[in-house]
């Protein structure tokens, strides 16, 4: 069995980690780019999934803001609706089998000693779901965004400028 030469192998893994790096900076961006159309979108505390009804109401009311809010013509509406669905299917991937996050950590946690394998398959199973279904949602989110006029383009710049910190309570 012949080995890589290290030079192959460090631009390999350079190569690998700026992929992951992109994936998952895509699948964030793509993330807050549906997100900041929400703008008021519904919060809920306390729950960790909103139901199927919930969700689909969150959906369309974000559409409608949206369509509304940057005067989207019928083919941004339904590449909007195509993003919104890439979101919705990675989140479900992301969530599959999952409980409350509080309950998984405090599984790791409720031996004597914490829970590595545990964790590891954790991360493995969110990290796989992000790289099967992140480019299906980054080329969902560049089309929709590519499909947007100079001004849309900028109104949705600047209403993620303004909502920068939303999370901060």
């Amino acid at each position: 069995m012949t080995s890589m030469p290290e030079s192959q192998a460090f631009t390999k893994d350079v190569t690998m980690n700026r992929w992951i790096k992109r994936t998952l900076y895509g699948a964030f961006g793509a993330t807050i780019l549906l997100g900041g159309l929400a703008a008021c979108g519904h919060h809920t505390h306390g729950s960790w999934q909103m139901s199927e009804a919930d969700s689909a109401k969150m959906r369309d009311r974000v559409i409608e803001r949206a369509t509304k809010e940057l005067k989207l013509d019928d083919a941004q509406k339904q590449r909007l609706e195509v993003l919104a669905d890439k979101v919705r299917q990675q989140r479900m991937a992301l969530t599959a089998g999952a409980t409350d996050p509080r309950d998984e950590m405090r599984a790791l946690v409720a031996g004597t000693r914490f829970d590595r394998e545990r964790a590891q398959a954790f991360i493995e199973g969110k990290t796989a779901a992000v790289r099967t279904q992140s480019p299906e949602v980054v080329a969902a989110a560049a089309d929709f965004y590519d499909s947007l006029r100079p001004e849309q383009q900028a109104q949705v710049r600047e209403f993620m400028d303004k909502r920068r910190g939303w999370m901060r309570g």
